[in-house]
């Protein structure tokens, strides 16, 4: 589409830019997103989420859904929802709604289905002589589609996760298995043993019965012969952080 399009191209630009040194100074992203997640329940008709615009300009805003591939453009993304307006105008100051739509197309009613809300920011044209370096901002975040029917509840998900030691290409790390039929979005591990801490680098989302393995960033803790605990912070429906802990399993394989 010719919005997305001249957004690549502006992209580009501020990327050749900025690798020759260029000095003007950057346009920053104006638009706020009223959350960090949507939670579509497969009982509601619809849900909302609201945009503002913060800025002084107006923004041209493009909206769609992808299932994952963060190279989709809007008209390759096919998902089973309807979101409008896909494109809008926001004035400054300004907030306006989008609506999503799940269309009815079957999806698994065993678990959660995720895809991801992507939400482009492009700005206005600037002045012929503004020396502006101009960035078009593109944010995505998760879509989670809840069936009606499923057992268990979102929010004691995290604390039904189980922990064990495994290895990477040989290297230790530690391994979560979901057994829920919730999506569980993890952003920070630690594992205590004896007194000594070990991290891991980045988090990760361990799907409904999906197991996922993180390895160590800053060495390893558990040896097998001293008792070793896994602190993890995950997110709730509206982004807030829940903080649990459960015992490690220490039998690598």
């Amino acid at each position: 589409m010719r919005i997305l399009n001249q957004s690549i191209r502006m992209l580009v630009i501020a990327g050749c830019s900025a690798w020759l040194g260029c000095s003007a100074p950057l346009s920053e992203a104006s638009i706020l997103i009223g959350g960090t997640r949507v939670v579509y329940d497969e009982d509601q008709t619809e849900v909302t989420l609201k945009l503002v615009n913060e800025g002084d300009e107006p923004a041209l805003i493009q909206s769609w859904i992808d299932a994952g591939d963060l190279h989709d453009i809007p008209s390759n993304a096919e998902t089973p929802f309807i979101i409008t307006p896909p494109i809008m105008r926001l004035g400054p100051s300004r907030s306006q709604s989008l609506r999503i739509v799940h269309t009815g197309e079957g999806l698994p009613q065993d678990r959660e289905s995720v895809f991801w809300l992507n939400v482009l920011e492009v700005p206005p044209k600037p002045a012929a002589d503004a020396n502006q370096l101009q960035l078009a901002v593109r944010s995505r975040i998760k879509l989670f589609y809840r069936p009606a029917h499923l057992k268990g509840l979102a929010e004691v998900a995290p604390a039904a996760l189980t922990w064990r030691l495994t290895r990477i290409d040989g290297l230790p790390a530690v391994q979560a298995h979901n057994p829920t039929p919730f999506n569980v979005s993890l952003t920070e591990i630690r594992v205590t043993a004896g007194g000594n801490t070990a991290h891991f680098g980045e988090g990760g989302m361990v799907g409904p019965g999906a197991t996922l393995a993180f390895p160590f960033k800053d060495g390893s803790v558990a040896s097998g012969e001293t008792p070793a605990t896994v602190h993890y912070r995950s997110l709730d429906d509206i982004g807030a952080p829940v903080d649990s802990e459960a015992p490690l399993q220490t039998r690598a394989d």
